[in-house]
């Protein structure tokens, strides 16, 4: 199956039309000019986010009664606090990605964050921001650093062992990231005895390690020093959850393209949150309010449909599965 077909194939679920899959740079390109290296403000104003919609619609959010916050020891504990003290990222494009210019962090993950805050404390402002990596994202909850994490954080069996989670509130799978010139590679057979880029951390090196045990991997802490390894030839490919890579490339029309199919386990989205904590049943309860309220909709188009060019909102997966 070619890459358009599978594109075409998960149109429902990702939303990707034919006017996607070009501006994502999902088709094969022509020879491109030795990379540069690689920053935010080469996103086109096509691929801007409306910060203005983004704030007008999390300040819209739903806030919490009482009686609410008050039958969860979580959130009781964070109302008392009066803040909210979140692990996530500044530098994922689409998810979670810092505006030097206003100082705000913007994105997926941050705005379902934000609207979280604003349920809890009546104030989307009330956050407190812990940066983490993929390697640091339990360690912050079982040290009490943090109450909850968005990072786009993948819910696996290992993990629950030590944190619980909420959601899932999204879905993805593996992808290829190549230079746009590269036409060494173009499905996932194709990455044994090649460099291959994985975060460590992600769930990327263990599904490496499963569908192309003869690629050299090399483990990077976080998705932009795997890109600039990428860039600098310093690797051939970059594999993780293709919701990242639409980020890289939303960032950076014509400099990358996807090889092949996507592959592995579907990787279901997750909130971190303290293992065995009631908050759990609180989130997931607020989270279940702004998908049937279609927040989580507006979201979503405002944060990646609209910057990249997919004019399909995918269904949210189902709470607790």
């Amino acid at each position: 199956m070619s890459l358009n077909d599978l594109m075409l194939n998960r149109r429902q679920a990702l939303g990707l039309g034919a006017a996607a899959l070009a501006s994502l740079g999902l088709v094969a390109c022509g020879d491109a000019e030795a990379p540069a290296p690689e920053t935010d403000e080469e996103a086109t104003e096509e691929t801007k986010l409306d910060a203005t919609a983004y704030d007008e619609l999390v300040a819209s959010g739903a806030v919490a009664t009482d009686d609410e916050i008050a039958a969860s020891a979580w959130a009781s504990k964070v109302k008392e606090a009066g803040k909210l003290r979140v692990g996530g990222v500044q530098t994922s494009l689409l998810f979670s990605s810092l505006n030097e210019q206003d100082g705000k962090t913007r994105g997926f993950d941050a705005g379902l964050s934000q609207l979280l805050t604003r349920y809890i404390l009546g104030d989307e402002s009330k956050q407190e921001i812990t940066q983490v990596t993929s390697d640091t994202r339990e360690s912050v909850l079982q040290n009490d650093q943090v109450d909850v994490v968005f990072a786009t954080y993948s819910i696996n069996d290992d993990r629950k062992k030590v944190i619980s989670f909420a959601g899932p509130y999204y879905t993805t799978q593996q992808s290829i990231l190549v230079m746009a010139d590269n036409s060494d590679i173009n499905s996932v057979e194709d990455l044994a005895g090649k460099n291959v880029a994985a975060q460590s951390g992600s769930t990327g090196p263990a599904i490496l390690e499963e569908y192309a045990p003869d690629a050299s991997v090399q483990e990077f802490k976080t998705d932009e020093e795997a890109r600039t390894a990428l860039s600098q030839g310093r690797v051939d490919a970059y594999v993780i959850d293709t919701a990242m890579q639409m980020g890289s490339m939303t960032r950076n029309p014509g400099r990358y393209r996807l090889a092949g199919e996507e592959f592995g386990p579907v990787d279901a989205y997750g909130i971190g949150m303290p293992l065995d904590s009631d908050g759990v049943a609180f989130v997931n309860a607020w989270l279940q309010q702004i998908e049937d309220e279609g927040v989580w909709e507006e979201l979503w188009q405002l944060c990646i449909g609209d910057r990249a060019g997919i004019d399909t909102v995918p269904e949210p997966p189902a709470i607790g599965a």
